[in-house]
């Protein structure tokens, strides 16, 4: 799902609010779930021949990991009258929906499982810091595969014609999936805010995309935040703030991070 080199961005040759615009000006017709459950996977050929069959484009309103309702919009069409009974068929089976989430295409699902065992370790009842700590560093070698690589653009183009708008995961994504509800349950601990700082650290030295290093300076952000509100001792909160300046020079020592307010 992830191409081992970066190369450019996703979207770095696409106008995104161009592209939004023209896709604005279309007349939408949605096309209902066949079942109720957790979208597993999407077939994306399927859906090109469908968009090309058709001629016209697939919007996913709903994407892989995510429930859907039976009888709510799982899809829309670019039409200019609602899809047929065939159509709408065809569309129901470039998906893959059952009753639980699986890892094979929801790359967030993996990072998810991992997230609930450090929130447990973190509980009151719980108060296990030692596998919380193990959790950021196993999270942290996947967003270390993840964070050089290239990561599909939601708008997918068969020749010049766009054929699928798709809902495409991003590393900014997985990211804040990752960290974002440890960090809010790490209140007042020295130890777990130490080691996802270092985390950062890691994937800032791995990674030279302005966008991806600015989306870990807000993270170096939230937890600047976070410590000098929770941490009560003097010596914790000295420790955190040499942790969190020598972050934040790695971070600003490549370009793409002038216009992050410091």
């Amino acid at each position: 799902m992830f191409p081992d080199r970066l190369g450019e961005e996703a979207d770095a040759n696409e106008d995104p609010d161009q592209v939004h615009d023209s896709l604005e000006r279309m007349h939408w017709h949605a096309v209902p779930a066949a079942v109720n459950g957790y979208i597993q996977g999407v077939d994306s050929h399927a859906l090109m021949r469908l968009a090309r069959d058709r001629n016209t484009i697939v919007r996913m309103e709903r994407g892989i990991g995510q429930f859907v309702v039976e009888n709510t919009t799982l899809a829309s069409l670019a039409l200019d009258q609602p899809a047929d009974q065939e159509t709408n068929r065809a569309l129901n089976d470039a998906y893959i929906v059952d009753r639980y989430r699986t890892v094979e295409q929801d790359s967030a699902f993996g990072i998810r499982q991992i997230v609930d065992i450090a929130l447990k370790a973190l509980s009151p009842g719980g108060n296990d810091t030692s596998t919380a700590v193990m959790c950021v560093d196993y999270l942290t070698v996947i967003l270390a595969q993840l964070v050089a690589r290239k990561f599909p653009s939601p708008y997918r183009y068969e020749g010049d014609e766009l054929r699928v708008v798709a809902i495409a995961p991003t590393f900014e994504g997985l990211l804040a999936e990752a960290f974002d509800q440890i960090r809010e349950s790490a209140i007042g601990n020295v130890g777990i805010i130490a080691r996802m700082l270092s985390a950062i650290e890691t994937l800032a030295g791995l990674t030279r995309s302005p966008r991806r290093r600015r989306a870990l300076y807000e993270q170096v952000l939230w937890f600047a935040e976070l410590a000098g509100r929770t941490t009560e001792s003097a010596h914790g909160r000295e420790r955190l703030a040499k942790r969190l300046l020598e972050v934040r020079e790695i971070l600003h020592a490549e370009p793409g991070m002038n216009d992050v307010a410091p």
